[in-house]
């Protein structure tokens, strides 16, 4: 697992499988004041496993304030049987810091 192409992909297994430009909904007060975060990710920082949980950590922009930043780590999937799978991009996204 890693992130490529200078932050716009996260690898895993040598496969691209996330990649930035995507708008994500975020739970992370920490970031903006926005109730829920509307997050454009521009660039993965750094991508990480905890259990079988894929995280990351991301530079974005929320749509709806403009704040700038790098989020917490945000859960982007799971490995299940060996393989990665996504989790549902409109679902809320909880960052644990």
């Amino acid at each position: 697992m890693r992130v490529l192409d200078d932050g716009a992909w996260i690898s895993v297994n040598d496969s691209r499988e996330v990649r930035v430009s995507e708008l994500w909904r975020l739970d992370t007060p920490d970031l903006c004041q926005c109730a829920l975060t509307d997050l454009v990710v521009e660039n993965f920082q750094s991508v990480g496993v905890d259990g079988s949980t894929v995280e990351a950590k991301v530079y974005g922009q929320c749509i709806s304030c403009g704040t700038t930043g790098i989020t917490g780590w945000i859960p982007i999937g799971r490995i299940r049987g060996g393989d990665f799978v996504e989790f549902d991009r409109s679902a809320v996204r909880r960052v644990r810091r």
